[in-house]
């Protein structure tokens, strides 16, 4: 199926970006990613990533190649693309407790330390981004977003894949898309949360 769009998976990191790629690249869409950031304990199938997006605000060619196909891309770059191509964003959103947990867990096995930052002003701010990005989102005219619960990935694949299937104009595997949802991953990182 001929898509003539950049279907873009944005959101906080942690959000549940690289499970939307998982289920994109199941459903047999074409996805945009180098393998450069290798699969670890953190993300098991992979990160999904492609490294010229994060040089997006100073060279933006890598998106002439990017129609049909679908590429991850970090919310505060969004503002970035061209505005000579069409997008379809699926913005994943997550309890910002959450990101903020799973961010430290990730972080702590790496051996680092994040921003001296406490979590209430942290998750303010996520929060305050993310509003503004969804309402820049839908003021633009050559963009279209779909905002996609990660607790309904986990507790409901089947119903975010029809609706994912449906924002990108049909043709995916569903049930594919939805098989490769893995609630165990979410449980075991709500444990190291809780521990």
């Amino acid at each position: 199926m001929s898509r003539d769009y950049v279907t873009i998976v944005s959101g906080l990191p942690r959000s549940g970006t690289s499970l939307m790629m998982q289920m994109l690249a199941a459903g047999g869409l074409p996805v945009l990613t180098d393998g450069v950031r290798q699969a670890d304990d953190d993300n098991p199938h992979g990160y999904f990533e492609f490294e010229p997006v994060k040089r997006t605000n100073l060279d933006a060619a890598w998106v002439a190649d990017a129609t049909g196909r679908a590429v991850k891309m970090v919310y505060l770059l969004l503002n970035n693309l061209p505005k000579t191509h069409a997008y379809r964003v699926i913005l994943m959103q997550r309890d910002v407790r959450e990101v903020l947990a799973s961010q430290k867990a990730m972080l702590a096995r790496l051996g680092r330390t994040g921003a001296d930052v406490g979590d209430d002003r942290m998750a303010a701010i996520f929060e305050q981004q993310l509003h503004s990005t969804a309402v820049w989102l839908r003021a633009q005219p050559n963009f279209a977003m779909l905002a996609v619960s990660h607790r309904d990935c986990i507790q409901t694949p089947a119903d975010v894949a029809a609706g994912v299937n449906t924002f990108l104009g049909g043709g995916l595997n569903e049930a594919a898309m939805a098989g490769v949802v893995d609630p165990l991953l979410y449980h075991r990182s709500a444990r190291k949360r809780s521990t």
